[in-house]
C-alpha cells in the first residue's frame, strides 16, 4: 500500500491588526514566511510545502527564495478555511495547516500529528499540544488550553484555565496542556470544514477548531515536547531572532 501524500499548508495573511504585513517581517535577514517553509520541509512526512496568501506581495517573496504559493480568496474567516481552499485545487491525501507566524516550528511535530492521524482509521483530524511548563501561562487567555479524554481526543479547547482546581487546599497533580495551533486533517474532511456551521462557542472563544467539536467531529491530540513560539506583537519579533541566533 503507498503512503499517502501529505502536503504542507502555510496560511500568510498580510493584514494583520496588531502586526500588518507580519510574513514579510525581517527575522534575522529573512521574511518570517520564509523561515516557516524552511522548517515545515525539514519535515519526514511533508511531500511539499505550499503557501497560501491573499497578497500579491507575499507571492512574489516566496517565489523569490524558491517556495510554492498559492492566491486564494480574501473573504476567508479562518486559516483553515484557507487551507481548504488550496487543498481543493491540490491532489493531495492529507494535508497539515501550519501557522504562518512560527519561525521556530518543530518539524517534528508535524510528523507525530500526521502519525497520529494515520494511525487510526477512523480519525479525521488531528493536532498537537505540550505540557504548560510555565504556571502564568494557564491564566493567560492568549494561550490556549485543552483537555482530553481517555482515548487522547479533545473534550475541549479554551482561553480559560481548563481544567480548573477547584479545591486549592488538596494535594492533587495537574497536568495544563497547551495547544499548539497545527492541524492535520484527510482531505474529505478539510473540503467540509467551510460548510460547517459556526457554532456560539467558536464565536464566543475566537478559536476556529470548536467549530469541529460544535459539529460532533473528534480531534485527536498528539503530545510534543517542543512548544511553539509565534510572533504576534512587535516585541515578539528581537524575542525570536535572539532564540534564532543561539
Amino acid at each position: 500500500m503507498s503512503q499517502p501524500k501529505v502536503i504542507v499548508v502555510i496560511p500568510a495573511r498580510y493584514g494583520s491588526v496588531r502586526l500588518p504585513g507580519k510574513p514579510l517581517i525581517s527575522l534575522a535577514g529573512k521574511p518570517m514566511i520564509q523561515r516557516v517553509v524552511e522548517r515545515a520541509r525539514l519535515a519526514k512526512r511533508a511531500d511539499r510545502v505550499i503557501v497560501a496568501t491573499d497578497d500579491e506581495c507575499i507571492m512574489k517573496a516566496v517565489e523569490a527564495f524558491g517556495g510554492e504559493a498559492r492566491m486564494t480568496r480574501t473573504e476567508h474567516r479562518t486559516g483553515t478555511e484557507r487551507v481548504a481552499e488550496v487543498a481543493a485545487r491540490e491532489d493531495g491525501d492529507v494535508f497539515v495547516n501550519v501557522q504562518g507566524d512560527e519561525p521556530l516550528l518543530d518539524p517534528h511535530a508535524i510528523d507525530i500529528a500526521v502519525d497520529s492521524l494515520l494511525e487510526d482509521p477512523q480519525a479525521s483530524v488531528s493536532t498537537v499540544a505540550t505540557p504548560i511548563k510555565t504556571p502564568g501561562d494557564i491564566m493567560d487567555p492568549n494561550v490556549v488550553k485543552v483537555v482530553l479524554d481517555f482515548d487522547g481526543n479533545a473534550i475541549y479547547f479554551s482561553r480559560a484555565p481548563i481544567p480548573w482546581v477547584r479545591d486549592t487546599g488538596s494535594k492533587i497533580q495537574v497536568r495544563h496542556l497547551k495547544h499548539l495551533g497545527l492541524y492535520v486533517f484527510q482531505r474529505e474532511a478539510l473540503l467540509e470544514y467551510p460548510t460547517l456551521p459556526q457554532g456560539e462557542l467558536e464565536r464566543i472563544e475566537q478559536l476556529e477548531q470548536l467549530r469541529w467539536l460544535e459539529n460532533g467531529w473528534k480531534i485527536r491530540v498528539a503530545e510534543v515536547e517542543h512548544d511553539a513560539v509565534s510572533v504576534d506583537m512587535p516585541e515578539d519579533v528581537a524575542r525570536v531572532e535572539k532564540l534564532l541566533q543561539k
